[in-house]
């Protein structure tokens, strides 16, 4: 390998994002080694002409300098994987955490790198298994300075002006943010901003669920109306100030199956919804949309059962209130 195509990106973790991550720069022109525990990953990417590597080392030996590595790897295992590449890296190489980490842990990582002249930007990355054709959404913390040098890594990556109007009242140059990415701030703004995109992201669909349950209840309401949901989700699509693209993909499931059988009633969190509740409590930020929403994927766990029927045993020693057998 010459040096003049020797590759300087570099990344750990080949799951549906990182994988696709790669794939989105090599159809730009900016080739990558890649590693991942599954060799069946990297020898899918290396067909697609990806740099195959063994392990960390071979990684690293594998990009020319400065190197720049992107971790994407879940969160229970980021900082252990970002330490265990660092031993092979040297001064003025950065690492990019790409993936949904706290962003203190961003502060830590940060400053256990920089005592050896390491690099470290923090990236929110959102577009989920569409990145690849639509683009990602980067939310982007750490010095300016390195930022900067990665432009070229995240304009690739970006959706691009074309992906939305521009806002009117915008002039000029498009800024990097019209181009679907952004320098929020220094180490940990980019994943603080992430946090909090992804705790809207729960009040919007809890919203949307709950709005579409009430249509499926109508039923057996007075009047009953026997409402046609995937034909609302349709109408709602075009034109509607609900219009928005986690409603394209709750019409396009609806579509596929209308009573959404094979679908689980319980719904799993992920720890940026509790770390942006966490943060309006810090700030001291009323968040009720936002904590309902997190707490009503706690019930749909069962995790309520046990106070309810607390309630319930309140009710009957108080009242001899027995519960109504739930119907159906």
């Amino acid at each position: 390998m010459s040096a003049q195509v020797t590759p300087k990106f570099g990344m750990v973790g080949l799951g549906r994002m990182g994988a696709n991550i790669v794939r989105r720069l090599q159809r730009r022109g900016i080739t990558s080694v890649v590693y991942d525990l599954n060799p069946q990953a990297i020898n899918e990417l290396a067909k697609e002409g990806a740099v195959p590597a063994t392990d960390f080392t071979d990684l690293v030996n594998k990009l020319s300098t400065p190197r720049v590595v992107w971790v994407m790897v879940p969160a229970s295992v980021t900082d252990s994987t970002i330490a265990a590449v660092a031993e092979h890296l040297s001064a003025d190489d950065t690492i990019i955490d790409g993936g949904n980490s706290f962003y203190r842990n961003d502060l830590i990582n940060a400053e256990k790198l920089a005592a050896q002249g390491i690099n470290f930007v923090d990236v929110g990355t959102s577009g989920g298994v569409f990145g690849l054709e639509r683009g990602y959404s980067l939310m982007i913390g750490g010095e300016k300075t390195v930022v900067a040098q990665l432009d070229p890594i995240f304009r690739a990556l970006a959706p691009g002006i074309a992906a939305a109007d521009r806002t009117p009242g915008r002039i000029g140059e498009p800024t990097t943010s019209e181009n679907g990415y952004l320098h929020c701030g220094p180490v940990g703004a980019g994943h603080y901003v992430k946090m909090i995109h992804n705790g809207i992201e729960y009040g919007m669909m809890a919203a949307v669920a709950e709005g579409l349950a009430i249509f499926e209840a109508a039923k057996d309401a007075i009047p009953a109306y026997n409402l046609d949901i995937p034909e609302i989700t349709e109408v709602w699509r075009r034109g509607s100030v609900v219009a928005s693209w986690l409603l394209d993909l709750t019409a396009q499931a609806l579509q596929e199956n209308p009573t959404l059988s094979g679908y689980s009633t319980q719904v799993s969190d992920s720890g940026e919804g509790r770390w942006t509740v966490q943060a309006a409590i810090e700030s001291g930020v009323p968040a009720p949309v936002l904590s309902a929403s997190l707490y009503s994927r706690f019930a749909s766990r069962g995790n309520d059962d046990f106070a309810n029927r607390i309630l319930s045993a309140m009710r009957y020693k108080f009242g001899g209130h027995n519960e109504t057998p739930k119907q159906g």
